[in-house]
């Protein structure tokens, strides 16, 4: 008996790919791409009005010398530049600013860690503390302002009475020179730390459990897994937030306005309330859109820094 045997037919070969992003014969985009771009006309728009025209519009005036009557004298050139550099002023607000943000960023950095950690623990009642947290951030400036103002009343206010409670004298917390800019950082602490802390809880729950296993395993403390396992593998976080509260803390304004309008004695004059008050107390607008733009130069220098950093550690690790 013969048994009839099939030869097998050759695989197909599928027909080669074509690429989405392949450019027609004649060069052009493809419809996909050509299609898009209708969609982003808006939000170029946007950008345009709200961002680009009153930076170039800054420049012009930052040139120029606009007086108090509203004329314009013309073309200066970099007059506002140079008194700006020559102004004592000028470098006591960049001090101010650079001390508030250092101040405040690492102290808000370190309490949120800690307080992010216990955040992360599942506990009974965690998300209701958590929203309960969110209050201070989400309440307006010039409210959290006003209520600080009432807290640091040097008479009836409950910094001075939590002072004389346990035997110290009382603070004139916004007139002495030598404590009111430590006051504004009380404030900016206590309003943002909770923010950090939310941030970095919700790092510290997405981390994956395996590398603290495995350091488990090798016989290493709590301490050790958290500061060469938890640490380094929440930094990309870290780093995130602290971009975040740079870009605020450079730009510090309504708390510091609300609470001193920059005194006493210049001690609290971070350099955006100095722009503000050369804009619309001094109604000098030339110098003060000189000073707008190295507050801009200042906030594009800290967060590219930043960036650069973050750059850097993703590379290494």
């Amino acid at each position: 008996m013969t048994t009839r045997t099939r030869e097998a037919a050759p695989p197909a070969v599928p027909p080669p790919a074509t690429s989405q992003s392949r450019r027609h014969r004649g060069g052009g985009a493809t419809p996909v791409a050509r299609g898009v771009w209708p969609l982003l006309v808006p939000a170029m728009a946007v950008t345009l009005a709200l961002v680009v025209l009153p930076v170039l519009y800054t420049v012009w005036l930052s040139l120029s010398d606009r007086r108090r009557d509203g004329t314009n004298a013309g073309f200066v050139g970099l007059d506002n530049f140079a008194r700006m550099a020559q102004s004592p002023e000028f470098w006591n607000s960049v001090r101010v600013t650079l001390v508030l943000f250092v101040v405040c960023l690492l102290v808000e950095t370190v309490l949120g860690i800690a307080l992010g950690y216990l955040l992360s623990i599942d506990v009974p009642g965690r998300k209701l503390f958590q929203g309960l947290m969110l209050i201070p951030a989400i309440t307006a400036s010039v409210a959290v302002a006003l209520v600080w103002m009432l807290v640091y009343d040097p008479t009836l206010g409950a910094a001075n009475q939590i002072l004389t409670a346990v035997g110290l004298d009382p603070v004139v917390w916004l007139g002495d020179p030598d404590i009111a800019l430590w006051s504004i950082a009380i404030v900016d602490v206590w309003q943002w730390t909770p923010f950090m802390a939310l941030i970095i809880a919700a790092g510290i729950r997405s981390l994956p459990a395996e590398p603290f296993e495995a350091a488990s395993i090798d016989g290493a403390s709590g301490w050790a897994k958290a500061r060469h396992v938890g640490l380094p593998l929440l930094m990309p976080v870290i780093s995130v937030a602290m971009l975040l509260r740079t870009v605020d803390l450079v730009r510090f304004f309504d708390t510091v306005y609300i609470m001193t309008q920059g005194g006493p004695v210049d001690a609290t004059n971070t350099l955006n309330v100095y722009g503000y008050r050369a804009a619309f107390i001094d109604q000098e607008a030339s110098y003060a859109a000189a000073l707008q733009l190295s507050l801009l130069l200042l906030v594009v220098i800290m967060a590219g820094a930043f960036t650069l950093w973050r750059r850097r550690r993703s590379i290494e690790h």
